[in-house]
């Protein structure tokens, strides 16, 4: 088995594992923070938008079962990437959409994945979608990990108020 590391900063990490965590080949999504400058940073700290970091879900994964190209494909379809204030309801910095590249052919297929999504037609407004080196990943408390399954009824509510899933929806027939 060979694996690699995946990060994908999509809003509320809250909704970013749980479109990851039931493929073949996904060995782990951990929910946290990551590409700012202040090590070890709490949830409240995040929260504040001067930490530099995002909400952020690190995936590690076997490719030779799933792919980092179907991991993007996957990514894509849980934001809304023309959003550059945040994600549905939630604003600011810290919930700004990023993919945070390990290695050049991530950076590589990051940005033709990006550049291909523009070219769709799919959103009449451009993709805002940062790319980003990857920087130190902080793991966040463990109340945040698997809150789907935690917490299901309020992370079903979550998911439905804010916005994202009527959003998923409307823009992705095939949505995942």
């Amino acid at each position: 088995m060979t694996t690699q590391v995946a990060t994908f900063a999509g809003g509320c990490f809250w909704c970013m594992v749980k479109p990851f965590d039931r493929y073949d080949g996904v060995i782990s999504v951990i929910s946290g923070y990551t590409g700012g400058d202040i090590p070890n940073p709490t949830y409240e700290m995040v929260c504040t938008n001067t930490t530099g970091h995002r909400e952020a879900v690190q995936i590690t994964f076997d490719d030779s079962i799933i792919s980092y190209e179907e991991l993007l494909s996957i990514f894509w379809r849980q934001i809304d990437p023309t959003d550059q204030g945040g994600q549905f309801f939630d604003r600011g910095e810290s919930y700004k959409t990023a993919i945070f590249t390990h290695s050049e052919e991530q950076n590589e297929l990051a940005e033709t994945s990006k550049l291909t999504l523009q070219a769709s037609g799919k959103f009449n407004k451009p993709i805002q979608t940062d790319i980003l080196p990857a920087k130190e990943f902080y793991k966040a408390e463990e109340g945040h990990q698997d809150y789907y399954l935690k917490n299901p009824t309020h992370y079903n509510r979550y998911a439905v108020g804010s916005g994202r899933e009527n959003f998923k929806k409307e823009n992705w027939s095939d949505h995942q």
